[in-house]
């Protein structure tokens, strides 16, 4: 059940969704296996260069995505060269032509704050056009909402919603995310995760837990 690197379109005759992982190309965008991406604006497969935004090569900022996430139309990544520094008493990008004002090229990273990666964790759902800054982690099984824009990090299994994005609610008890956190179904082997199934579809963390005890 290994998903072919040639396999982009799951659906038959859907060629708005997408297993991301395969039309990856960019070194410091890694995507895990099932993850999928729908776009019904533009092409999915497009998905580097109409959603991943402002991730110069000379920052090395990375994009890390896990496995099993859902990420909706119109979905953002905003990376750290989108900012101007506020540091400097002008937010003016000074050192973005180091030749007209006599600066060094290799100091053109000090136009921007610098606050790192984009690290998704696994079983994440991104909602409609949501937006992730520099910087931020997602924990396993969060959920962004339509349009949030998302500034800070947010635990594992919790909804989030707005401008600054904020905690809406966790989604299960504190026990049954430990758990959860705890057993990384996600991991497992693909036949094991198909037999379990309804237990994951249904909530029977018992069942789980008992699967993941053997």
């Amino acid at each position: 059940m290994t998903i072919p690197e040639k396999l982009i379109y799951p659906r038959t005759g859907d060629k708005e969704t997408i297993y991301l992982k395969p039309v990856i190309q960019n070194p410091n965008i890694t995507v895990g296996d099932f993850t999928m991406y729908n776009d019904f604006v533009n092409d999915p497969v497009l998905f580097e260069k109409n959603n991943v935004l402002y991730q110069y090569p000379i920052n090395h900022d990375k994009l890390k995505i896990g496995k099993f996430c859902s990420i909706a139309c119109g979905a953002k990544f905003l990376f750290n060269s989108a900012n101007h520094t506020l540091s400097s008493l002008s937010t003016y990008p000074f050192p973005l032509f180091f030749k007209e004002w006599d600066l060094l090229k290799e100091n053109v990273t000090q136009a921007w704050d610098n606050k790192g990666d984009i690290v998704i964790g696994h079983d994440v759902w991104i909602g409609y056009e949501a937006v992730i800054l520099a910087g931020v982690t997602i924990g396993d099984g969060a959920i962004i909402g339509t349009r949030a824009v998302v500034t800070k990090d947010v635990e594992p299994y919790t909804i989030v919603g707005g401008i600054p994005a904020k905690p809406i609610r966790k989604r299960f008890s504190d026990e049954v995310i430990s758990a959860l956190e705890e057993i990384k179904w996600w991991d497992w082997p693909e036949y094991k995760i198909k037999e379990n199934l309804p237990a994951i579809q249904n909530g029977d963390m018992m069942q789980l837990k008992k699967t993941a005890g053997k």
